[in-house]
C-alpha cells in the first residue's frame, strides 16, 4: 500500500488540476479580452464554459472509474487534457478558446472525480477526513500559487504561456501517476452495469436525503466562491487597481485561510462530530455571505469587503472535505458514481453563478456580493430542510 502522505500528494495533485484551470488564468483576464477582441462578458464566459465542462464531465468519470477501474480512466483525461490546453495556447478566437475551455474541463474532472473516488476506496485502512485534509493541504496551495504565478507568466511571457504551462502540468501528472499511483479499486468490486442502471443509481442519489442535503449546500456554499472567482478581476483589478501581477497575493491569501481551515477539520470533526460540524460551517459560511452584501451596498471599504470575502473562503476548507465524506461515505458500492454526482452539482451550481456575475456585470461590485450572499444563504437552506 503507497504510505498515506505520497498517496495524498499524488490525490492533491489530482484535485488540484481544477483550481489550476480555473485560477491560473484569472489574472490574465484583461489581456486575453484585449488580445482576442472579448468583452468582460466574453472573457467570464470562458470560465462559465469551464464549470459546466467539470459538472457534465464528472457524470461520465465516475461510472467510467466504478466499472473500468481508476487507473484507465485517469490516464485517458489526462492525455487529453494535455492535447486541448495546448490547443487553448493556440486559440485565435473568444468563441474558440470558450469551446475549448469546455473540452479541457471534461478530461481535466476525471482526476477531480477519481481521486474523491480513491479516498473512499482506501477509508477502511486509512481515516477518511484525515486523508482528505491532506488532499485538501495540497489542493489548497494550487489556489495561492495559481493566480501568483499565472500573473507573473502573463505579464513575461503572455497569456498563451498559461496554457502551456497547463499542458505541461498534465504531462507530469500522467507520468507520476504512471509509476505512483495504484489502482484501488479491485476487479472483484468493480461494478459492470448499463446505461441504465448508471441513470438509476443517480436517481437513487438524488432521492437520499442524507446525499441531498450535504451534496446542495456543499454545492450552494461553492457556488458562492466561484462566484467570487468569475467576479474578483475585475472588482480586485479593474474598480480597485490592483496590479494583475499583485491580484495573486489578495486571492492567495483567502486560499491561505482555507488550507488553516482545511487542516482544522479532523481534529474539529472528533471533538464536534462531523454532522455538528458541518451544519455550524454552513451557518457561519451564510453569514458571511449577507455581510459582503451589506458591506458592498453600504460601500464600505475595500478591505472590510475582502475580509467577508476571506471568512467565506476560508470556512469552504471544512465545509468541503465534510461534505464530501458525509455525501461518499454510505455508498461504498459507488464511491465513483456518488463523488461524480456531488462534482457535478458543485460545478453546475459555479456555472451558473458564473453566468450570473456576467449577464448582472452593471461595472460594480455589487453582483458578485449578491451572488455570493445569495448562494451562502442557499447552502443554508439546504442543510436546514433536508436534515435526517
Amino acid at each position: 500500500m503507497i504510505s498515506t502522505g505520497r498517496l495524498a500528494a499524488l490525490l492533491g495533485l489530482l484535485a488540484a488540476f481544477g483550481p489550476l484551470s480555473i485560477d491560473m488564468y484569472l489574472p490574465a483576464f484583461p489581456d486575453i479580452g484585449a488580445s482576442l477582441g472579448g468583452s468582460v462578458e466574453g472573457v467570464q464566459l470562458t470560465l462559465a464554459a469551464y464549470f459546466v465542462g467539470m459538472a457534465g464531465g464528472q457524470l461520465l468519470h465516475g461510472p467510467l472509474s466504478d466499472r473500468l477501474g481508476r487507473r484507465r480512466p485517469l490516464f485517458a483525461g489526462l492525455i487529453v487534457y494535455v492535447v486541448v490546453s495546448a490547443l487553448c495556447a493556440l486559440a485565435t478566437s473568444m468563441e474558440a478558446l470558450v469551446a475549448l475551455r469546455l473540452l479541457q474541463a471534461l478530461a481535466g474532472c476525471a482526476g477531480m472525480v477519481i481521486s474523491r473516488a480513491v479516498v473512499r476506496d482506501v477509508s477502511d485502512v486509512l481515516d477518511p477526513v484525515r486523508l482528505m485534509g491532506r488532499l485538501m493541504l495540497v489542493m489548497g496551495v494550487a489556489p495561492i500559487l495559481a493566480p501568483l504565478m499565472g500573473g507573473y507568466i502573463s505579464a513575461w511571457f503572455g497569456w498563451r504561456a498559461i496554457f502551456w504551462f497547463l499542458a505541461l502540468v498534465g504531462l507530469g501528472t500522467l507520468i507520476l501517476c504512471t509509476f505512483f499511483l495504484p489502482e484501488t479499486l479491485p476487479d472483484a468490486r468493480r461494478r459492470r452495469v448499463s446505461f441504465l442502471e448508471i441513470l438509476r443509481s443517480y436517481a437513487s442519489l438524488l432521492v437520499n436525503r442524507r446525499f441531498m442535503g450535504a451534496a446542495l449546500a456543499s454545492g450552494f456554499a461553492i457556488a458562492g466562491m466561484f462566484a467570487y472567482i468569475a467576479g474578483s478581476p475585475f472588482v480586485f483589478i479593474t474598480l480597485n487597481g490592483v496590479a494583475a501581477e499583485h491580484y495573486g497575493w489578495l486571492f492567495g491569501g483567502a486560499a491561505a485561510g482555507f488550507i488553516v481551515f482545511s487542516q482544522l477539520s479532523a481534529r474539529l470533526a472528533a471533538r464536534l462530530g462531523r454532522e455538528r460540524l458541518f451544519n455550524l460551517t454552513i451557518a457561519i459560511i451564510a453569514a458571511s455571505g449577507i455581510g459582503l452584501v451589506a458591506l458592498t451596498a453600504l460601500g464600505a471599504p475595500f478591505l472590510a469587503q475582502y475580509a467577508m470575502i476571506f471568512l467565506y473562503v476560508s470556512l469552504l476548507g471544512i465545509a468541503l472535505p465534510l461534505g464530501t465524506i458525509i455525501t461518499i461515505t454510505p455508498f461504498p458500492h459507488m464511491a465513483g458514481t456518488a463523488s461524480a454526482l456531488v462534482g457535478t452539482l458543485q460545478f453546475g451550481m459555479g456555472a451558473v453563478a458564473g453566468t450570473i456575475i456576467s449577464v448582472l456585470h452593471d461595472g460594480t461590485a455589487l453582483p458578485m456580493a449578491l451572488t455570493i450572499g445569495l448562494a451562502g444563504s442557499a447552502a443554508l437552506v439546504a442543510r436546514v430542510l433536508l436534515r435526517e
